[in-house]
């Protein structure tokens, strides 16, 4: 520890014995670092902040899906285009010396990298521009980032606010472009279709591919086949039911011939019976006796005597409905496997002709569904547009200001002036402290031993008589005015860029 405490002391020793070369350094070097400071320009700072509210209420309400959060985005990133940017340059200070275009050029690229567009939120955009060219005094630069800022405010409106019904138009006229010539392709393929349909007429017995109509036909003859089934079952069931009802009915106790007499006559034996009555019995031989001629009779008139069966009639009414529509059917049968023959023969006959067909048919479907989706567009477009005209879709609103500087943004000179001084004084202790080691010289007898190897027996006192105590007293306030001539510089250098930032502000 105390060999660190001799190394500390000798070097603050040799430090302080050349102590002017030390001052000299710290002076030449802080006139030199203060020298580049007061040529690096001020840059000042101008920010704004812009709220922006998408509306989509009336859009939504209508059914159209609305774009202007996309557009917020994309004039967000576009903003700080090399033609927003020539905008900026033409209508502020800038311009002032743009003669051609590579010096406009030179002037948009360096914009470029002098302006922000941050989105702190959703809706919030802060918009910052520095200005710090050295042609130009610090107001004027003050002024002109303020102006930038305006400017790129005022492009933003205008291409939120402006610029969409232009562009409204341009779509739509656009779309109108495509529709016309889509209907044109679209009239084109109608009347090759009709061509082909025209010259191979017979192979075209309807519309639609010849394996889609083919398989049509198919699926038809098999309900046809199903329903025929479901009217023969039906036709059966009714013959069944009319072998088991009789076309005409007896009425008892009606005038209905010898079988209206005959069954009288059964009832009234049947009665008689009833009552206890035996075969033997006078009235009961007498009804049986009547029984019989009646039967005698009734056989005479034949099988159509007695009232006619309504349940006979009805059903052979639904017979003959059934009859008709089993007919029917059966034709449609007919019919269908005669087509089906029909197309199988051309489909295995004219393979060429049905794949020229079906190519003809799926180019014009493919023509039709562009046509009708550009339509669906161009409709969809035109209300969106007619909300946009009435209807002000896009909220802009300036929250802050573009700000005024009131200083430079960078650099930072007041920590920069006291950063050389810093510096100086630290590069004049190092150019004493190396000029003490290169030269052989030894502040304490201890340094000396360790020097030499040798013992040292003892040292000598300095003694200095009053003429040059007093001496040395005037070269220690002397080197003190030097120092403090220093600080007095830095403070000095420190009022001057305070008293420019007032006039700026």
């Amino acid at each position: 520890m105390s060999n660190l405490l001799d190394e500390v002391r000798i070097a603050l020793y040799g430090v302080w014995h050349r102590r002017w070369l030390a001052l000299g350094i710290a002076w030449v070097v802080c006139l030199l670092g203060w020298l580049v400071v007061a040529m690096v320009p001020n840059t000042y700072e101008s920010k704004a902040r812009i709220f922006i509210q998408a509306d989509d209420v009336l859009s939504s309400q209508i059914g159209i899906d609305g774009n202007a959060k996309q557009d917020i985005e994309r004039v967000r990133q576009t903003l700080t285009s090399s033609l927003n940017l020539a905008k900026v340059v033409r209508a502020t200070r800038l311009g002032d010396k743009v003669a051609n275009d590579k010096q406009m050029e030179s002037a948009v690229a360096g914009l470029a990298t002098q302006i922000k567009v941050v989105s702190q939120q959703d809706n919030l955009f802060e918009i910052s521009a520095t200005s710090g060219r050295g042609s130009y005094t610090d107001a004027q630069n003050a002024k002109l980032a303020q102006d930038i800022v305006q400017k790129m405010i005022d492009i933003f409106r205008e291409a939120n606010l402006a610029g969409g019904r232009g562009e409204m138009t341009d779509s739509l006229a656009f779309m109108d472009q495509q529709l016309a010539d889509r209907q044109k392709d679209l009239e084109a393929a109608e009347q090759k279709r009709q061509a082909f349909e025209a010259k191979n007429a017979a192979l075209m017995p309807g519309t639609g591919s010849l394996t889609a109509r083919l398989e049509g036909a198919r699926t038809e003859l098999r309900g046809v086949e199903s329903d025929l089934l479901a009217a023969q079952s039906a036709l059966a069931s009714i013959n069944g039911q009319l072998s088991g009802t009789p076309p005409t009915i007896t009425i008892p106790g009606q005038s209905g011939g010898a079988r209206g007499a005959l069954a009288q006559a059964q009832a009234d034996l049947a009665a008689m019976k009833a009552r206890g009555l035996t075969d033997n019995h006078p009235d009961v031989l007498a009804a049986k006796a009547q029984v019989t001629s009646l039967q005698r009779q009734a056989a005479a008139e034949g099988a159509h005597a007695g009232t006619p069966n309504p349940a006979y009639a009805s059903l052979q009414s639904i017979k003959a409905d059934r009859e008709a529509s089993l007919v029917s059917l059966q034709s449609r049968k007919g019919s269908l496997q005669g087509e089906i023959a029909q197309l199988t023969g051309q489909q295995y006959t004219e393979p060429a002709v049905a794949a020229e067909a079906a190519r003809i048919n799926r180019d014009y479907d493919v023509l039709k569904d562009q046509y009708d989706k550009l339509l669906r567009d161009r409709e969809q477009l035109r209300l969106r547009g007619q909300v946009e005209n009435e209807h002000n879709s896009v909220k802009f609103e300036v929250i802050d200001p573009p700000s005024t500087p009131r200083g430079p943004s960078a650099p930072d000179r007041p920590l920069l002036l006291l950063m050389v001084l810093i510096a100086g004084v630290a590069a004049g202790c190092g150019g004493a402290f190396a000029m003490a080691q290169l030269r052989a010289s030894y502040a304490t007898t201890g340094q000396l031993e360790r020097a030499t190897g040798m013992m040292v027996l003892g040292s000598v006192s300095l003694t200095q008589t009053s003429a040059e105590k007093a001496r040395q007293w005037k070269q220690l306030r002397l080197f003190g005015g030097a120092t403090a001539g220093l600080v007095l510089v830095l403070m000095v250098l420190m009022a001057v860029e305070f008293m420019k930032r007032r006039m700026v502000a």
